[in-house]
């Protein structure tokens, strides 16, 4: 299968397409997917998902979850339009990226942890490509290869020459740079040593394939228990009182969605200007 895109890219007024790929599963695909979704919906943004992955359906359920809390408890939480893709390679991601194309101001779409042909073309078709990795040489090893004594990183993997075809092609097709993010998440057992040297390797690697780093989100219990009533850090009132964790976790979000860099031009106006400042986390 070619590297290059399959459907027409965004035109202009179209939504901004922000794509979560990894080919590794257990990175945080998910959890960011939808906690960036419901952040830019907060801020006023219309926001639609497209849960590529037909069979764990992560981003897809979370955002069930939350459309029943909100039928149960009658509260109002902001809940971005989804579906989710079949899977099929000549399936129905066509369709719904055509849908989600209009009357939109972002579109988030979220990949399965495998190589996925129709995971490929939503890398052709964004705007703001995001790889999270965790902080792990075995993460590490997806996008890179380093020696095993000097850490030293040694030449770029499988897929990071994909997504630099990919990104060829699409300035070719249109004109469009893929801004690529490497979404830096953080794992608690992991020991300063090798965060260093994991580091290092990432600073390397970027210059060489131009992808930017961005710090991501820490290993925490919480986003495992909001999952049932498809809650997020940003619905702290829906939850009760937020410990220091909470806290911690949340200004993580912040620091994410600032380093995502998205255009407020995406965003309407009004909701620009009326957007406080903590809205974005």
């Amino acid at each position: 299968m070619d590297n290059k895109p399959h459907l027409a890219g965004p035109a202009t007024g179209a939504p901004h397409v922000i794509v979560f790929a990894n080919e590794k599963g257990g990175t945080g695909k998910s959890t960011t997917a939808v906690h960036t979704a419901v952040a830019l919906a907060a801020r006023g943004g219309r926001v639609a998902c497209i849960d590529l992955d037909h069979r764990q359906r992560t981003l897809g359920r979370y955002l069930d979850n939350r459309a029943a809390t909100v039928k149960r408890t009658g509260q109002e939480l902001p809940i971005p339009d989804h579906a989710t893709g079949d899977g099929r390679a000549d399936g129905n991601f066509e369709d719904l990226f055509a849908q989600y194309s209009d009357g939109y101001d972002f579109l988030v779409i979220d990949t399965p942890g495998r190589d996925d042909p129709c995971a490929r073309t939503a890398a052709a078709l964004a705007n703001t490509l995001v790889t999270p990795m965790n902080d792990s040489f075995v993460d590490f090893d997806l996008i890179g290869q380093v020696d095993a004594e000097t850490f030293k990183v040694t030449r770029p993997s499988f897929y990071s020459e994909l997504i630099w075809d990919v990104r060829k092609a699409r300035a070719k097709a249109d004109g469009t740079t893929i801004d690529w993010v490497v979404l830096r998440n953080r794992l608690a057992y992991v020991d300063a040593r090798n965060m260093r040297r994991v580091s290092e390797a990432l600073d390397q690697l970027s210059r060489r394939v131009g992808f930017r780093i961005i710090p991501g989100l820490g290993e925490r219990v919480i986003y495992r228990e909001l999952f049932p009533a498809g809650l997020t850090l940003l619905d702290n009132k829906s939850f009760g009182g937020m410990g220091l964790s909470h806290v911690a976790a949340r200004q993580e979000l912040r620091e994410m969605m600032a380093g995502f860099a998205l255009p407020d031009a995406a965003l309407p106006a009004e909701a620009t200007a009326a957007a406080a400042p903590s809205a974005a986390a």
